[in-house]
């Protein structure tokens, strides 16, 4: 998460929306950085208004406002499936190698999911129950427009570098888990599918 004190802006850290890459090429220019543990790094809006939003405001920043990028939900999910597919958890209770992607997003749907299927949600992170919803929200999809954004409120941006990366693997859902996903996790693709529809084009 990036706090922007002269912008008033503050860029939540949705998890696999290339957050890294822009914490690389943000952080000097912004002037608080929540880095480390992962916990904090990506904390949810409605953990960041009950506990950073009043102390920002006690410092005199009340009208800091947020924004967001997130990923279609099927590319979101295919992104972690990837994810733990690396060499480095290998025989750990979340790696989903020898795991196919139909097996996972069909796990991810259960109420209590096995620990290699459970990544959260990004319409939990972005939620917070009786409060306003993030100020400006983006697909990750359309980059453009969302770096057309960033420039309009922090000026020419550097070069985005790629890192983080998950191992290849192909995201291929059959049709009949993609239904099970979109009943089970329609509140995934509403959130989705509204993103942007506050921001005029940049």
């Amino acid at each position: 998460m990036l706090v922007f004190w002269k912008e008033r802006l503050v860029m939540l850290a949705v998890p696999k929306t290339g957050t890294t890459a822009l914490e690389e090429a943000l952080s000097p220019r912004a002037d608080l950085v929540f880095r480390n543990p992962p916990v904090v790094k990506h904390t949810p809006l409605y953990r960041y208004r009950r506990f950073l939003a009043p102390y920002l405001a006690a410092t005199g920043a009340g009208d800091l406002e947020t924004v967001a990028l997130v990923r279609a939900p099927v590319d979101w999910l295919g992104s972690w499936w990837r994810y733990r597919s690396r060499a480095d958890v290998a025989g750990q209770d979340n790696s989903t190698a020898g795991i196919s992607f139909d097996d996972f997003v069909r796990e991810y749907c259960k109420r209590d999911p096995a620990p290699f299927a459970q990544v959260g949600s990004q319409a939990r992170f972005l939620h917070d129950a009786g409060g306003a919803p993030v100020t400006h929200l983006f697909r990750y999809e359309d980059q453009p427009r969302f770096l057309a954004f960033l420039a309009s409120r922090l000026g020419p941006l550097p070069d985005m570098p790629r890192v983080n990366v998950s191992p290849a693997r192909l995201i291929a859902l059959s049709p009949g888990v993609e239904r099970r996903l979109r009943d089970k996790r329609a509140d995934e693709f509403a959130l989705w599918d509204g993103a942007g529809a506050t921001d005029p084009p940049v």
